[in-house]
């Protein structure tokens, strides 16, 4: 009797061995298929610009998403199949046998992707967000990505954007958007090139009162400036056109702008600070020089 519990103990000390291994194995297969978006985020969150620029080129690609998927699902089914052999069982009756290693393996490995997509993921795309904002107005996008891992690739483009001062994600597929409408607008936030792989659609929006006075004021603004360039009086070099040179604050006077003149000359010093800063952020239209080097 001494001799069968004993031999009972290192079959239980052996079986809780192979558990562990199980329960590691599948924790790993589960994470193959986030590595980019987890690469993405760490890389994100350290500021590595160049890192992020050499893997959103694959987060935009919705296949390798499903590819990784299927991979994680290949290797977990490669290690069960050489445990089998391994013990000679591989056959309908050794899957039978090894019920349990085969159900903690996969198990873990479902369990890893689920953990990813409803709770690790949306904390992230979510981890640097405002917690004190003015009123502002907002919009909420349903955008279609593969999985909430492509949340913070979504967020950090929506971020990019001047005027857009915080963005929220919700599982599975949706951010609301809050944002100045003096500086953006909702249709330049759906210009995001991003969008032209990952479908977005506004499923609901709040408009700031006081921001819209302000923004039926700019519009008559931006109507007078529109009517200047027609006239070759108003000479921007980004678009939508600056402001601040039409309101007399700056160097051109009369309601009147050469930043495009300027930006050709190389004389940076006469460009307008807001020209200056929507150059910056990509948005130059100049007709007659280049935006690409700024001092």
């Amino acid at each position: 009797m001494k001799n069968f519990k004993v031999q009972k103990s290192c079959c239980e000390k052996a079986n809780s061995k192979l558990s562990k291994k199980e329960f590691i194995l599948g924790i790993f297969y589960g994470l193959i298929s986030h590595t980019f978006c987890i690469a993405f985020i760490i890389f994100t969150v350290l500021g590595a610009t160049t890192a992020t620029a050499l893997l959103k080129p694959l987060l935009l690609n919705r296949y390798f998403f499903y590819f990784l998927i299927a991979l994680s699902i290949f290797f977990a089914t490669i290690s069960a199949t050489i445990y089998l052999k391994k013990n000679g069982i591989l056959s309908f009756q050794g899957i039978k046998r090894k019920w349990k290693y085969l159900s903690i393996l996969y198990g873990t490995t479902i369990f890893v992707n689920l953990l990813m997509f409803m709770v690790i993921f949306p904390y992230l795309a979510n981890l640097n967000g405002a917690s004190s904002l003015p009123p502002l107005s907002s919009i909420t996008l349903k955008v279609d990505i593969p999985c909430p891992g492509h949340a913070s690739l979504i967020t950090s483009e929506l971020k990019k954007i001047s005027g857009v001062e915080d963005v929220k994600f919700s599982f599975p597929n949706f951010f609301t958007v809050r944002y100045n409408s003096l500086k953006t607008s909702k249709r330049e936030i759906l210009s995001l090139e991003l969008f032209n792989t990952y479908k977005a659609e506004v499923v609901k929006e709040t408009i700031n009162n006081f921001q819209t006075e302000k923004e039926k004021l700019f519009s008559q603004i931006y109507s007078a400036i529109e009517k200047a360039k027609i006239e070759g009086k108003y000479k921007c070099c980004i678009e939508p056109p600056c402001t601040m040179c039409y309101l007399g604050d700056w160097i051109f006077k009369d309601g009147t702008c050469d930043c495009d003149g300027m930006v050709a000359k190389g004389e940076w010093d006469k460009v307008c600070p807001q020209c200056i800063r929507g150059i910056k952020e990509g948005k130059c239209k100049s007709k007659i020089g280049s935006c690409s080097i700024i001092p």
